[in-house]
């Protein structure tokens, strides 16, 4: 039997996925390479043998992305599946018609082979884009189910960076566990919240393994999601985070458009920090492509260490990477602090950038008055650190979720800002969680929109 030859262009997450679920044991496709972009380092390594299965002894290659032509070309290929999250409508037509010119098909899935089921309740927080405000909507929402009682566990949507096979299935309850693990900056963003809050937290490559081992310890599993990539869990009730900084993103970005599509709830975040019209616009958009949602309205918590360390004195910004980096913003909550406790000068870290960090502001270029905190790697740490000793100022302001002390050395004061929900919102959230808990909307939610 003639096999269909398959690239799928990723970015170690969703295309793993994908390739586990839907092309691993499938002998009508053979997988002849992975394509890589978006996060550094992740190209010219291996998908292992051990994860590929008894139909690929010698693993799968994987390649920038940049090499797509060339690889469509020598390889054969008939088929290329493109499955990577936080980019425009527009630029995933770009490379459709790059494939087709090609004379391949370029294929998104959206089989309902690829939804883990699990044996417990699932609910799973998605996103418009990258930085709307998922992480603190999931804290919120498993600290409410232990406070009833309930036994919660936090599945993250992947970044697997490192060794493949060694993180094959990840749990994570403590820093020495992040440690253990060589957790960069962009993992320990998204787990030390968690773990903070006393929350067990599963990622990894192997998401069928992962759900396995973390429904022996769950009665809830919480599906955290990485950028604003559609669930890898079939869900009891789907939650879509939207932000009104962004608005229009909601039907301009793959896959966050899905999401609204298939959301039984829209949390809009943040809508103390715009005018009443723009909130009120971005429903309006939400419930043209989604008019069965329930919209959710909440206000931005952020918690300083000392604004009386910011007062007056020359402060340098770090932020959230991925928020400002892929996901498009300029600012963070760093900058907001900044500006809001009455800093003297916020001084800008281009100039003493340096390696890594430096090629950084060179690819985005809307980034100005802040430092993205990248640590992809331990070059790229030593690189933030060098940056940060740098830049002429007094004080730090720390916008990312990560502890920076934990990870470099900094002889400058850094005040930490972390961040929450809250407002009346928070109240409907709470309830629309009790009834759930209760069992009342379980078969409720999981309307037309998600795949059952």
């Amino acid at each position: 039997m003639d096999r269909k030859r398959v690239i799928i262009m990723g970015a170690a997450g969703r295309d793993f996925h994908n390739f586990n679920t839907y092309f691993r044991d499938d002998l009508g496709y053979e997988v002849v390479a992975f394509t890589a972009a978006q996060i550094p380092n992740i190209d010219e390594r291996r998908y292992p043998s051990e994860l590929a299965g008894e139909h690929y002894p010698r693993g799968i290659e994987i390649f920038p992305e940049e090499m797509l032509p060339e690889l469509v070309r020598d390889l054969g290929v008939d088929q290329v599946i493109f499955a990577y999250s936080d980019i425009s409508h527009e630029e995933v037509m770009h490379h459709a018609s790059e494939v087709m010119r090609l004379g391949a098909d370029f294929v998104i899935l959206g089989n309902q082979e690829l939804y883990i089921k699990a044996r417990v309740p699932v609910i799973s927080v998605t996103a418009v884009r990258t930085g709307s405000g998922k992480s603190p909507t999931t804290r919120f929402i498993c600290n409410h189910l232990k406070t009833k009682g309930k036994r919660v566990v936090a599945i993250r949507h992947p970044m697997p960076y490192g060794d493949l096979v060694r993180q094959r299935v990840q749990r994570f309850d403590s820093m020495d566990d992040l440690d253990a693990a060589d957790c960069t900056i962009e993992e320990r963003e998204e787990f030390e919240p968690l773990i903070e809050s006393g929350i067990v937290v599963y990622a990894g490559v192997d998401y069928q393994a992962i759900v396995d081992r973390a429904e022996t310890e769950a009665d809830v599993i919480v599906w955290d999601g990485g950028n604003n990539d559609v669930s890898f869990l079939r869900s009891n009730l789907y939650i879509t985070v939207a932000d009104p900084h962004r608005i229009g993103h909601e039907t301009r970005y793959h896959p966050g458009e899905a999401n609204v599509r298939m959301a039984d709830i829209v949390m809009i975040n943040k809508v103390d920090s715009v005018d009443r019209d723009t909130t009120s616009q971005l429903v309006a958009n939400i419930l043209a492509v989604n008019p069965y949602a329930r919209i959710i309205e909440a206000e931005s918590l952020m918690l300083i260490d000392d604004p009386e360390e910011i007062m007056n004195r020359r402060v340098l910004v770090v932020e959230d990477g991925p928020t400002v980096t892929h996901g498009g913003m300029g600012f963070g909550v760093g900058l907001l602090v900044a500006e809001k406790s009455h800093a003297k000068e916020i001084v800008d870290p281009r100039p003493y950038a340096v390696g890594t960090i430096r090629e950084a502001y060179e690819q985005y270029g809307h980034l100005e008055r802040v430092l993205p905190a990248l640590g992809y790697s331990k070059g790229q740490l030593d690189d933030l650190r060098e940056t940060i000793l740098s830049v002429p100022c007094d004080v730090v302001v720390s916008g990312t979720p990560v502890d920076l002390r934990r990870l470099i050395k900094i002889d400058k004061p850094i005040v930490r800002v972390r961040y929450g929900i809250g407002g009346a919102g928070c109240e409907d959230l709470r309830r629309v969680l009790d009834s759930f808990i209760r069992g009342e909307m379980q078969e409720h939610y999981m309307h037309h929109g998600q795949p059952r």
